[in-house]
């Protein structure tokens, strides 16, 4: 499962370059150790413009990404954007190219992915690259991306409940490494 970082795991605090100001979002550290006891790879995918706009160094960046993991654990992946909305670069939510990142390094097919996020960007970033999108709206999600989302749910809880649940009923190959057969997830 793919993540978005600020808004979705960490509350958002805008250009955030402060370790100390990550806190997790209520019932990420439980959805995440739920998904992890069921071998389920995890991974963030993460505009990160403050980068590019020099608000946040990328040291500054590199230690807020630790603490994230300090305070939510180990993930399998981080592909992560640097860049502006100018750039034009192909890794910048709504583009896929961060979908497309994590999933190679997990070794699965983007379509066999899902990208859990709390705005539109993060929605059209899995469709573009064909994986499952589940909005997790916040109060800076604006009305027209939750009626837009693919698929809204009420909290991560709610997320891992129905991602887990839909696996445990399709059918996988026997020979699946043990992750993607709690997932479903194929490799490419």
């Amino acid at each position: 499962m793919l993540f978005d970082r600020d808004g979705t795991l960490i509350r958002d605090v805008p250009y955030n370059g402060d370790p100390r100001l990550v806190e997790p979002m209520p019932g990420a550290t439980e959805a995440l150790g739920r998904l992890r006891r069921a071998d389920v790879p995890v991974a963030v995918v993460t505009n990160q413009s403050g980068v590019a706009r020099g608000l946040v160094t990328p040291d500054e960046m590199d230690q807020v990404n630790a603490r994230v993991e300090e305070l939510l654990g180990p993930f399998d992946a981080w592909a992560i954007c640097v860049h502006d909305d100018g750039d034009g670069c192909t890794c910048r939510k709504p583009a896929p190219g961060l979908v497309i990142r994590a999933a190679a390094v997990l070794d699965v097919s983007p379509r066999d992915c899902v990208v859990v996020g709390d705005i539109g960007r993060d929605m059209a970033a899995a469709r573009a690259a064909g994986a499952r999108g589940i909005l997790v709206p916040t109060k800076e999600t604006r009305p027209e991306e939750i009626d837009e989302a693919p698929e809204v749910a009420d909290d991560l809880t709610d997320v891992v409940e129905r991602v887990l649940n839909d696996v445990s009923e399709a059918p996988v190959p026997a020979a699946a490494a043990p992750w993607a057969r709690a997932m479903g997830w194929s490799r490419w």
